[in-house]
């Protein structure tokens, strides 16, 4: 698994910043 940095960007191909996008999903 690759380990995803908050400024990078988000996997789900959003085109947002991980942390404004699923980085909340994965604290659940």
């Amino acid at each position: 698994m690759v380990k995803i940095g908050r400024n990078d960007p988000c996997p789900c191909g959003s085109g947002k910043k991980y942390k404004m996008c699923c980085l909340t999903d994965m604290i659940k």
